[in-house]
């Protein structure tokens, strides 16, 4: 019997100021903070709960978890 890879699960906490508070397009990209690289998804909220929380006050500033498994095996 094959045994098939598990997939690895990657979530990235990243934010910044954005151009508009009703979207994701980041005003300056370069000036993004990264928060961190989670391997569970509970991680990645608690990572993304704490900074957006820290900066609530500011409606120009989010964050964001992107799936980066997903970006790096689109067909899994």
């Amino acid at each position: 019997m094959e045994e098939k890879e598990s997939k690895q699960a990657l979530y990235l906490v990243m934010g910044g100021r954005v151009t508009d508070p009703r979207s994701v397009t980041f005003a300056d990209p370069e000036s993004l903070h990264v928060a961190g690289v989670y391997s569970t998804y509970d991680a990645a909220v608690d990572a993304w709960r704490a900074n957006a929380h820290r900066t609530v006050d500011d409606a120009e500033m989010k964050y964001v978890i992107v799936h980066l498994h997903k970006l790096l095996d689109p067909a899994g």
